[in-house]
């Protein structure tokens, strides 16, 4: 079946380069891809992308960079002969401020960027990759079965109150409006943490340290949101990390938030007595 999130004159024929970061969400992307029979080209990242993923291609279908290696990134893409991209998974956030090795391309973009976030960054890459010829595909394409669903994916009724919960889904997306990030945890009616640089994992340790009971983790993306890149996911993961804290609710966009491996997600949800509820 088609993905639903492709464009209308998607021609399938053509090849299509995963720029994969880290995590198990390019590794799925390139599963659902190659089950649609699609021709596949790998680009990878020194010490991010999953080493297993990246021996899954042959050498001539492959290019391994180091972080922030735009110009030889779009070398690779006009090598390969894309006609597409996809941009899947993280590079670890301390990059960006260690570990960065940015050619000249890339530091004449940073250069020309009043705000450096996601949106302006990959913004600007999927502009020079546009400049290719090469269309850089919504994130979510071809793991259509992998994205939260509407209502409660864990069933039961959902622990927490009506009043409570669309608090959280306002806290969400106000903050993801001003571009600080994408997940709040609540507990009635008060904030106890807000998701920024660092990311989800720590935003809802810390939240652990407060007290939990009748708290929500909510997780949501901004109402403009640029679904080609910096897409927000939910997975076993971060499931382990809510256990960890203390945390038994979730609330997910539905049709926005990725949920990866959502069958064994719910199950191990179930099992630890983790709701999960689409909104």
């Amino acid at each position: 079946m088609r993905s639903s999130f492709l464009p209308a004159d998607y021609d399938a024929a053509r090849p299509l380069a995963l720029i994969a970061g880290r995590g198990q969400y390019p590794i799925i992307t390139a599963a659902a891809a190659r089950q649609a029979g699609i021709p596949l080209r790998l680009i990878a990242f020194a010490e991010e992308t999953n080493p297993e993923l990246v021996a899954s291609f042959r050498e001539p279908d492959r290019k391994i960079l180091l972080v922030g290696q735009l110009g030889k990134m779009l070398k690779a893409l006009a090598g390969f002969k894309a006609g597409y991209a996809l941009m899947a998974g993280q590079i670890t956030p301390r990059r960006l401020f260690r570990g960065l090795h940015p050619d000249l391309k890339a530091t004449r973009i940073l250069l020309t960027l009043r705000r450096r976030n996601a949106e302006t960054i990959f913004g600007a890459i999927a502009h020079e990759i546009n400049k290719l010829g090469i269309t850089l595909l919504d994130a979510r394409s071809y793991i259509d079965d992998q994205m939260a669903i509407a209502g409660s994916m864990t069933g039961g009724r959902f622990p927490i109150e009506k009043e409570y919960l669309e608090h959280g889904i306002h806290i969400a997306r106000e903050i993801a409006r001003h571009d600080i990030g994408q997940g709040v945890v609540v507990r009635k009616g008060t904030v106890l943490a807000v998701e920024a640089f660092e990311g989800t994992d720590d935003m809802l340790r810390r939240a652990g340290s407060f007290k939990t009971d009748q708290s929500l983790f909510v997780k949501t993306v901004k109402a403009n949101q640029d679904f080609r890149f910096d897409v927000p996911v939910f997975g076993l993961q971060t499931l382990e990390t809510m256990r960890e804290a203390g945390l038994t609710a979730a609330a997910l966009e539905a049709g926005k938030v990725i949920m990866l491996n959502r069958p064994a997600v719910i199950t191990q949800a179930r099992a630890w007595g983790i709701h999960l509820f689409g909104f």
